[in-house]
C-alpha cells in the first residue's frame, strides 16, 4: 500500500513555470473545440502544453475523454459510461493536424475495455487519416494495454500487433509506477501485463522503437526504481521519460515526495547507463516532452 504523508502543499520553485503564450494556446484549443475532438495536453492540463504547441508537436485523446478505468494519479474523466465512438475522429484529428502544422503527433486513448477490440483499430484508422493528409507527419502510440480480461493474451497480442503494423515511429505504453505501487495507483492495470506490452511490439517488428515512462513522487525508494529501469531494458525498451507526480485534485493520490531537478538528472545518468537510446529525466517532464526529438 502507499503510505500516505500528510499534502505537501507548497509546490517547490522548480515546479511553478508559465504554461505557455496564451496565443499558441488559444489556437490550439479553438481547433480542437470546433471539431469536437481531444488532446490529452488539455484533458491532463500538461505543465509542457504551451512549448509543446510552440514545438509543433501535440498529443491526441482518442476515443472520447471518458476512460473505462479508475487510475488514482489521472485527471482524465471515469466514473460512468464512456461515449460512443464518433466513426469521423480520424478525419477530424487528420484535419486537425493539418490546420496546425503539425510534424511529429502522439496518439494515445483512454482505456476502452468496453470495445470489441479494446480501441486498437481507431489507432489504425487514425494513423491511416493522419498519413492520407498529412505524409509527412511522424506519428508515435501511447496505447493503453489492450486487455480485456483474464485469458485474453491472444486477444491483447493480436490487439497490439494491428497497431504494430502501421509502423510507426515510436510505440509507447507507460509503466507509470513501480511494482509494488501498481495496485493502488493504477487500478486495472498490472506490471507484468504492460511491460508484456512493450516485450509483444518487438517481437513482432525489432525495428519500432519501444517508450516507457514513470511518475515519481508516490512512495518508490531508490531500490524500486532501479528495478523497474532493469525490468524494462530487460523487454527491450529504448527510450525512457521520467517525471514527478502532481495531484491533479483533493481526490487523487497526495505526493509524498518531490524529487529535485538534480535527483532526476542523477536518474537520467543512470537510466543512460542502462542502455535506453534516448532518455528525458526532469520534475515537469511527461511522456510526449520532446518526443520528437528522439528519432
Amino acid at each position: 500500500m502507499v503510505q500516505h504523508r500528510p499534502e505537501l502543499v507548497s509546490l517547490p520553485a522548480w515546479l511553478r513555470r508559465p504554461i505557455g503564450k496564451a496565443s499558441e494556446l488559444s489556437t490550439v484549443q479553438r481547433i480542437i473545440k470546433q471539431r469536437n475532438i481531444h488532446t490529452i495536453c488539455e484533458e491532463g492540463r500538461c505543465p509542457n502544453r504551451g512549448e509543446c504547441y510552440a514545438q509543433q508537436t501535440a498529443t491526441f485523446l482518442l476515443m472520447g475523454p471518458v476512460c473505462t478505468r479508475s487510475c488514482a494519479f489521472c485527471q482524465v474523466d471515469k466514473g460512468h459510461a464512456p461515449l460512443p465512438l464518433d466513426p469521423q475522429e480520424p478525419a477530424k484529428v487528420a484535419e486537425a493536424v493539418q490546420h496546425l502544422k503539425l510534424r511529429y503527433v502522439v496518439l494515445t486513448a483512454v482505456a476502452r475495455d468496453d470495445l470489441p477490440d479494446g480501441g486498437a483499430g481507431v489507432f489504425v484508422a487514425t494513423i491511416a487519416a493522419i498519413r492520407a493528409a498529412n505524409p509527412q507527419t511522424q506519428i508515435e502510440v501511447l496505447t493503453p494495454d489492450f486487455w480485456s480480461g483474464q485469458g485474453y493474451e491472444q486477444a491483447q497480442r493480436d490487439r497490439i500487433a494491428q497497431v504494430v503494423a502501421t509502423q510507426p515511429a515510436c510505440y509507447n505504453h507507460n509503466l507509470e509506477t513501480v511494482a509494488r505501487l501498481q495496485g493502488p495507483v493504477r487500478r486495472g492495470a498490472k506490471y507484468g501485463r504492460s511491460l508484456a506490452v512493450l516485450k509483444t511490439v518487438k517481437e513482432l517488428d525489432p525495428a519500432i522503437a519501444t517508450k516507457s515512462g514513470l511518475m515519481l513522487g508516490l512512495g518508490e525508494t531508490e531500490a524500486e526504481i532501479g528495478q523497474a529501469l532493469a525490468d524494462l531494458r530487460a523487454v527491450g525498451c529504448d527510450r525512457l521519460t521520467l517525471g514527478q507526480y502532481l495531484r491533479p485534485s483533493l481526490a487523487h493520490l497526495p505526493v509524498v515526495k518531490y524529487w529535485t531537478p538534480a535527483e532526476f538528472d542523477a536518474w537520467g545518468e543512470r537510466a543512460r547507463s542502462l542502455g535506453f537510446s534516448h532518455v528525458r529525466s526532469g520534475p515537469l517532464v511527461r511522456s510526449s516532452y520532446h518526443a520528437g526529438e528522439a528519432g
